[in-house]
C-alpha cells in the first residue's frame, strides 16, 4: 500500500506511536509522518505509507495551521502545561484589547529560540535528550514566519490567569510553545501553551482525518485502500509536467528531463521551484527546476525523488 493517510493524533500519543499503530494495523514495515506533533497536542497528522515515505519531506516542508490555548500569569520550563511553573505574575490587568495590540508584533517573519524540549540536534544529540539530563544550553535563533496570527475568544480576564484562543497560519519549523511563552514575556506577565490543536498539514485539514478506531475498522472491513491519499493528489499543490511517454524510462532512472521530452508545462516556473513529474501512467518523481548550463535559456528538470521502478 503506497499514499497517504490524514490521522487525527489523539492527545497522549507521540507522533511516532501513531506511525507504529499504522504499522502493527496494518501490518506494514514501511510508514512515517510527515511532521512531528507534541505529545500533548492533538490534530491532523499526516503519515505516508509504502513508497510514498521517500516524499515526506515535501509535505513537512508544507505550511500549518493550529488552534491554541494560552495561560497568562505563569511560565513553565517546557512552554506547555506539562512543564514546572518557573515564575508567577498576576495577570488580572490584562484584558482583550491587550493581547490584540500584541499580536502584529508576532505576526509575519520572527526569530524564535527552539525549546529544550523540541527534537532539533545540537551537536549530535536531540534538545530534549539534554533536557532530560537536566541541561540547558545555548540554541540559536531561528527565523519562522506567522502568516496569520488570529485572537479567537478568551476568558477570566480580571483575574490572576486568564486564557485567550489563538488560531495562526505559520511556517514549518514553529514552536507554538514558544510563541505563548513569547507573547507572555512581552506582556510582561508570563504565559504558557494549554493546549494545542493543528487544524490543518498542508493541505490536508482536521475535519477530513481518520481517527485510529476508524482506521482500525476500515481496516478489517478492507475499505481502507478506499481513504489512502494517492501520491500524485497528495502532492497536487506542485506544479504538474507531464512527460512524454519516451521520456519516463529515463526519468525513472533519474535522469534530467529536457523540453523535448515534455509534453505540457505550468504556466511560469522559476529556477528552484519544486515540479511532479507525471507520466501517461500517472506519478513518476519530484523534480527542481533549472536552466541548462550550455543554454541559460532552456528550462529542465532534475529529479529529486524518483519512486523505486
Amino acid at each position: 500500500m503506497n499514499g497517504f493517510i490524514n490521522i487525527l493524533k489523539p492527545p497522549g500519543m507521540t507522533s511516532h506511536d501513531v506511525v507504529n499503530f499504522v504499522r502493527r494495523t496494518l501490518s506494514i514495515k514501511k510508514a512515517g509522518h510527515t511532521g512531528t506533533l507534541d505529545p500533548g497536542a492533538a490534530g491532523a497528522l499526516v503519515v505516508c505509507l509504502g513508497a510514498a515515505t521517500r516524499l515526506a519531506g515535501f509535505l513537512i516542508d508544507a505550511d500549518k495551521e493550529y488552534r491554541v490555548e494560552m495561560v497568562f500569569g505563569q511560565a513553565t520550563d517546557t512552554g506547555d502545561a506539562f512543564g514546572e511553573i518557573i515564575s508567577e505574575a498576576d495577570a488580572s490587568h490584562l484584558d482583550r484589547d491587550a493581547v490584540l495590540a500584541v499580536l502584529p508584533f508576532f505576526t509575519g517573519s520572527i526569530e524564535q529560540v527552539p525549546p529544550m524540549t523540541s527534537a532539533i540536534k545540537l551537536h549530535g544529540k536531540k534538545l530534549y535528550q539534554l533536557a532530560r539530563q537536566g541541561l540547558v544550553v545555548e540554541r540559536p535563533a531561528r527565523a519562522v514566519s506567522i502568516h496569520s496570527l488570529e485572537y479567537i475568544s478568551g476568558t477570566g480576564w480580571g483575574t490572576p490567569r486568564p486564557r485567550a484562543l489563538l488560531h495562526l497560519s505559520c511556517s514549518k519549523g514553529t514552536y507554538v510553545r514558544a510563541l505563548c511563552t513569547d507573547m507572555g514575556t512581552r506582556l510582561g506577565c508570563g504565559a504558557y501553551m494549554s493546549f494545542l490543536v493543528r487544524t490543518r498539514a498542508g493541505p490536508y485539514c482536521i475535519s477530513d482525518a481518520l481517527t485510529l478506531e476508524e482506521i482500525a475498522v476500515l481496516n478489517n472491513t478492507g475499505k481502507l485502500a478506499e481513504k489512502v491519499i494517492a501520491i500524485d493528489k497528495a502532492l497536487d499543490f506542485l506544479p504538474e509536467v507531464l512527460v512524454k511517454s519516451g521520456a519516463v524510462q529515463a526519468v525513472k532512472s533519474g535522469a534530467r528531463l529536457y523540453l523535448p521530452g515534455v509534453a505540457q508545462l505550468p504556466g511560469s516556473l522559476s529556477a528552484g521551484d519544486k515540479v511532479r513529474l507525471t507520466g501517461p501512467e500517472g506519478f513518476l518523481a519530484v523534480a527542481e527546476t533549472a536552466f541548462d548550463p550550455q543554454d541559460n535559456e532552456r528550462i529542465l528538470f532534475r529529479p529529486v525523488c524518483v519512486l523505486p521502478r
